[in-house]
């Protein structure tokens, strides 16, 4: 099991350290990421939070999946691998 953990229906004016507070409960904290849009610089309504441990990530995944932060019910999952989307920016169409 990784410690990256996927955090999601956020709401779009959650911030990172609201985000590493709510988790606290569950243990340390490494890192929390709220992902925002490029251009406006609002939430995307999802995060990633990395726990110190796997035990603690666990604890982190009974605890606060379905639990309110910031006025919604958050989803906690384990982050899964970035997939590749390819070449989407490419002008190469011969």
């Amino acid at each position: 099991m990784s410690t990256k953990l996927f955090v999601g229906r956020l709401s779009y004016g959650t911030t990172d350290s609201q985000l590493s507070d709510h988790f606290s409960q569950a243990g340390t904290v490494t890192s929390a990421k709220v992902i925002t849009d490029k251009y406006s610089g609002q939430g995307k309504g999802f995060g990633f939070v990395e726990m110190a441990s796997e035990e603690e990530t666990k604890k982190a995944i009974e605890q606060l999946n379905n639990s309110e932060l910031d006025g919604r019910q958050i989803v906690v999952n384990e982050a899964r691998p970035r997939e590749d989307r390819g070449d989407r920016g490419s002008s190469n169409r011969y």
